[in-house]
């Protein structure tokens, strides 16, 4: 009985829908051909340019020593970057979903800031502050500390740029739960630790996690505020987007299609991430 009742529903939605019009093809004949153009070629000439000299150079093109040392960087930046933009957005999101307060409104701007900032500004921000002719430069220079033009500075120029992604990934759903349960936990006794570890985080997990995947993927991408801050230092402070312009400039269009072939990996990976966080997440709501 229920197969039947299933089938009929589907049956009236495909009546309700009608025949598809003109303009509706139109749409999405438009839609598929930016995809196809805009999304799927460029994909595809990535990874025949990269594997355009065999897979030989290509496994030699990832794996010399400057291409190492500038995936290991991307890592240790996205790798501290990303954790500690994760506890900033559950701490804020926490702050601006479940409590009034004065400035509110300023904070959320600031978390938005990086949005409207050019990557390029932000790191020339850094400079200004960091560099040997900046507002701490001579303190810093005082202390033999190094920011500009070392791991410090590509951290920083990270963490900028990725910040928002956890917070307002989270702010809107923490919004739309509301905050029953937590009243209720704390009606029974529970402590405020409890009720972030036993009510709120279990409901805000499936955004926790989409947020950490799009900050992690932004943060291994980043290229206009790293650029700016690092100084190019070939096998120092080179990430790796830094190291595919590196390439390309110098006409190694393999190596560099090689190594721009790792980060369109991971877009792909993040992308099927985000889809089955997706999923996941309507499918347990």
């Amino acid at each position: 009985m229920a197969g039947i009742v299933t089938k009929q529903a589907k049956a009236g939605a495909r009546r309700a829908r009608g025949p598809r019009t003109p303009a509706q093809i139109g749409l999405v004949l438009i839609a598929t051909v930016f995809l196809v153009v805009f999304l799927l070629l460029p994909l595809v000439v990535v990874f025949s340019e990269a594997l355009s000299k065999g897979l030989g150079l290509y496994f030699a093109a990832i794996t010399e020593p400057e291409a190492m040392n500038a995936i290991k960087l991307t890592l240790i930046a996205a790798g501290i970057a990303v954790p500690l933009n994760t506890l900033f957005g559950l701490g804020a999101s926490w702050a601006l979903a479940k409590f009034e307060f004065k400035g509110k409104s300023f904070l959320l701007s600031l978390i938005d800031l990086p949005f409207s900032v050019s990557p390029v500004v932000a790191g020339l921000i850094f400079v200004l502050l960091y560099g040997t002719q900046g507002f701490l430069g001579e303190w810093l220079a005082d202390n033999r500390i190094r920011v500009i033009f070392a791991v410090p500075g590509i951290v920083l120029a990270t963490m900028f740029i990725t910040f928002p992604f956890v917070a307002r990934e989270l702010i809107p759903l923490m919004q739309q739960q509301g905050n029953d349960e937590e009243l209720a936990a704390r009606s029974l006794g529970a402590s405020g630790w409890q009720i972030f570890r036993r009510v709120t985080l279990p409901n805000i997990k499936w955004g926790v996690l989409y947020g950490v995947i799009l900050c992690n993927a932004r943060a291994m991408g980043e290229f206009g505020a790293v650029s700016v801050v690092s100084g190019h230092i070939r096998g120092k402070t080179n990430t790796l987007p830094l190291h595919v312009e590196i390439l390309y400039n110098e006409y190694q269009f393999a190596a560099a299609f090689a190594c721009a072939s790792l980060l369109a990996l991971l877009a792909l990976i993040t992308l099927a991430l985000k889809s089955f966080i997706e999923w996941r997440g309507h499918s347990g709501s």
